[in-house]
């Protein structure tokens, strides 16, 4: 199989990758990230999913998500991790540098010379706000639906029909969900106007978009990053130009995949403090499902 050159990128955004779920579509996000070679990388929050997280369920596939990226940072990238309502266990480490890598629950981003307001989304969410028991509900429900609907697919395989997403055919049919995921485009981009910001960067909806948006005599563009669960989408900024990127397997498979990541070299964290800093983020993480 020919190796095709990677595609350059200025910024990749990502969210709603779930790593430490089995809805997580881990490989196909693999084989996207090795076909790319981003400048910087903005992970807009939900990568981690430490609502169900468990110590007895890390394929080696998430591993390896987690080692290309550290990967990344040994070359140079940047990577700007940007906590989520599922990873808000890590809001306690906001404004944390170390090397390449830094913690942060929003940004400011300038990108030839406009500036782009990056969030995760959930502080738009009244429920999340008010009743933090029952969306962690809805989540575990969430990942068994995932799962049947991966039985359903393997059924609609066998019988020579496509794949079909459960969830987004409920989502797309209840009129209350697409009113909510409108209401929070508006508001986003409302904000985002008054504030004088030129992009709204969020994710959080699982709902992949751009539009344009105009707020107090100001033209805001509207960009949600999608998800790694049912979507498989991510948000790609070059030469001046957004784009929603939708996973092609097809496409993909022409790139040279290699079967096993290198080592990663994790010295440039220097010092014992970072060290301390990493291993008490991973006991947060353990401490979860204990």
């Amino acid at each position: 199989m020919s190796k095709l050159s990677k595609r350059n990128l200025d910024l990749l955004v990502l969210s709603d990758v779930h790593l430490g779920t089995r809805g997580c579509r881990a490989d196909e996000l693999l084989l996207y990230l090795k076909s790319i070679k981003p400048k910087q990388v903005v992970l807009n929050g939900d990568i981690l999913d430490m609502w169900q997280f468990n110590k007895n369920y890390w394929p080696k596939n998430h591993m390896k998500i987690i080692s290309l990226l550290f990967k990344w940072l040994v070359k140079g990238i940047k990577i700007t991790y940007i906590t989520g309502n599922h990873d808000e266990v890590l809001r306690k480490f906001e404004g944390l540098k170390l090397g390449n890598f830094e913690i942060q629950n929003k940004m400011v981003l300038e990108i030839d010379q406009k500036k782009a307001w990056i969030f995760h989304g959930d502080i738009f969410d009244v429920t999340m706000q008010h009743s933090r028991w029952l969306v962690k509900l809805g989540g575990i429900g969430y990942d068994l639906l995932i799962q049947l609907n991966r039985l359903v697919n393997a059924i609609s395989k066998l019988v020579g029909k496509g794949r079909i997403s459960l969830s987004k055919k409920i989502k797309n049919s209840v009129k209350s969900a697409v009113k909510y995921i409108n209401h929070f485009e508006e508001t986003a981009t409302e904000i985002a106007a008054r504030n004088k910001f030129d992009f709204v960067v969020c994710g959080h909806i699982h709902q992949p978009q751009i539009s344009k948006y105009h707020f107090h005599g100001r033209e805001v563009l509207y960009l949600n990053s999608g998800d790694w669960i049912e979507n498989l989408t991510s948000l790609e900024y070059h030469h001046g130009q957004w784009r929603v990127y939708q996973y092609n397997e097809t496409e993909l498979l022409q790139y040279h995949v290699e079967e096993e990541l290198e080592s990663v070299d994790l010295e440039f964290l220097a010092g014992q403090s970072s060290k301390q800093i990493f291993k008490n983020m991973l006991v947060e993480m353990l401490q979860l499902n204990l």
